[in-house]
């Protein structure tokens, strides 16, 4: 297990990048701790995968430091690492059996056999293969040949940490489930360094002890499940994270006063007077049709979800969305919506401004 040190971390593809558009990872300074689990959630192409290969060793960085317990490990290659790493797509060796699949990362350490075949059994029955140990790889449908892959980068117990990007692509949706809870065990149980790419929300939420969000080659907040939900650093993180994400309007904050087209909203936080771009962030789940009070909205759609509806409207031509619950009744007249004080954040530039007490 392994606290892994990002210090001053940048990397571009260009050979002699101008500024900072040209990194596809911006600089990075984060410690993360010893033995927790950490999801990198973000949109194809935001950088995850980039920081990870650096992690592994499979790419070097154009500027910066990476360490593995303050040891510099930022040239070593991945063997000395002592890493494991699952791909997006499955890595087998076709003409072993499963069982010889499982056991090759012990074996080539030279473990002593009686603990490999143990091990390769533990694992077997963890991803659900425990039948299928005598069987060749060859043949094994994608989904199949990925839970290889995953029992592989899992069998060892002396890594210094995991990393997985985008696992469970090829695995069916009930597997998924499955396997993030036997992931989560296998964490509780050792204790390693982990580290999940992923795309996923809910992926990332039920996986991770720390979501770190990354947005234009940017780490933009990082936090627990709750953190991102109730205090969203950046707008990209209010809208990536929830279901509908969160809703953000223009407008002008003045001390404790919003003013959105005109129109007043009290705020639980005094801001002073913010410049440059100025939005309010609140999830539909803080906001409330009313029919005397608020600000004025138009519905435009109505989407019963089951546990709740979706109340898809516009609020001064920003498209909005408030969550009301299964029974609750939604009248021709209620054309207004109220937020609760306490959950609208402000944000200048994309970044939350934190506000005093007012």
């Amino acid at each position: 297990m392994a606290k892994i040190t990002l210090d001053n971390l940048a990397h571009s593809y260009l050979p002699n990048p101008k500024g900072e558009d040209d990194y596809a990872l911006k600089e990075l300074n984060h410690d993360w701790v010893d033995g927790e689990a950490y999801a990198l959630l973000g949109a194809s192409g935001c950088g995850k995968t980039t920081l990870l290969n650096i992690i592994s060793g499979l790419l070097q960085p154009s500027q910066g430091r990476i360490l593995f317990n303050d040891i510099d490990v930022t040239h070593a290659p991945t063997t000395e690492r002592n890493i494991a790493q699952v791909f997006q797509f499955p890595v087998v060796y076709d003409t072993m059996t499963v069982r010889e699949n499982l056991a090759f990362p012990l074996k080539n350490r030279g473990s002593d056999p009686g603990y490999v075949a143990q091990r390769v059994q533990e694992i077997a029955a963890m991803i659900g293969m425990e039948d299928t140990l005598d069987r060749k790889a060859r043949g094994l449908t994608a989904d199949a040949k990925q839970k290889i892959s995953l029992g592989r980068g899992m069998v060892r117990e002396d890594v210094n940490a995991l990393l997985f990007d985008e696992p469970l692509t090829v695995i069916d949706p009930h597997m998924k489930w499955e396997l993030r809870t036997q992931l989560k065990q296998l964490h509780r149980q050792f204790g390693h360094t982990m580290i999940y790419v992923t795309h996923d929300q809910t992926e990332a939420l039920t996986f991770a002890d720390k979501v770190v969000v990354m947005h234009d080659g940017r780490v933009v907040q990082i936090g627990t499940p709750e953190e991102l939900f109730e205090t969203p650093e950046h707008t990209f993180v209010g809208y990536f994270i929830g279901s509908p994400g969160m809703n953000v309007i223009p407008a002008k904050v003045e001390g404790n006063r919003a003013y959105i087209n005109g129109a007043e909203l009290t705020l639980a936080r005094g801001y002073g007077a913010p410049s440059g771009k100025v939005e309010i962030g609140v999830r539909p789940e803080f906001a409330r049709l009313s029919d005397s009070e608020g600000l004025p909205v138009k519905i435009r759609r109505i989407e019963d979800v089951g546990r709740h509806k979706i109340i898809r409207a516009d609020c001064f031509g920003t498209d909005i969305n408030i969550i009301a619950g299964e029974d609750d009744e939604i009248s021709t007249d209620m054309t207004r919506v109220t937020f609760e004080a306490a959950r609208v954040n402000v944000y200048a530039d994309d970044w939350r401004i934190s506000g005093e007490a007012a």
